[in-house]
């Protein structure tokens, strides 16, 4: 049994390996990942915890126009990088091409490599919802990524949520 699963994890690897490569193909560049840090991240219950990550990917040259798609529930920004997501919006000739458009993807607030309650706080991490998952990410465009205006945000499921919060917290 062991074996088998081993071989399927090995299996499995390699297909999401492969997938990764078409869309990178598709998109002109290879996707990036990084990590900021949020100094003094205060929540809307009025906890400040002294450092907040914020894990990213981001497809396409920094000098495209930005923009911002958010991730479902119990998903993260790099689930998005995906054929049938990403091929179909990033590559050449679609609507968001990533040889024109500087695609950011956060890991939101809680979830995939971003700070979470799991991460070794447990029940005494801050509690934080919607508000404060936009509030992280506009930190992180604005002060870790140095954008000042973005072309786009979407989003599906929670990240559709998101992007009405910024749609009312951040006009401009």
């Amino acid at each position: 049994m062991g074996l088998r699963r081993l071989v399927a994890h090995v299996v499995l690897a390699a297909v999401l390996s492969l997938a990764a490569t078409a869309v990178s193909a598709q998109t002109h560049t290879a996707p990036k990942e990084g990590d900021w840090i949020a100094k003094d991240f205060k929540f809307h219950t009025g906890e400040v915890m002294p450092e907040v990550k914020l894990h990213y990917t981001t497809i396409g040259n920094p000098t495209g126009e930005p923009v911002l798609v958010l991730h479902g529930t119990s998903q993260f920004g790099g689930a998005m990088v995906n054929p049938a997501f990403a091929g179909e919006l990033f590559g050449p000739g679609q609507p968001l091409d990533a040889s024109k458009y500087f695609i950011i993807l956060p890991d939101g607030l809680g979830h995939g490599k971003s700070s979470k309650p799991s991460d070794g706080l447990r029940a005494k991490f801050p509690r934080y919802n919607y508000d404060d998952m936009v509030a992280a990410q506009y930190r992180l465009v604005t002060e870790g990524l140095g954008i000042r205006h973005l072309r786009l945000v979407i989003g599906n499921s929670m990240g559709g949520m998101h992007t009405w919060i910024w749609g009312v917290t951040h006009r401009t």
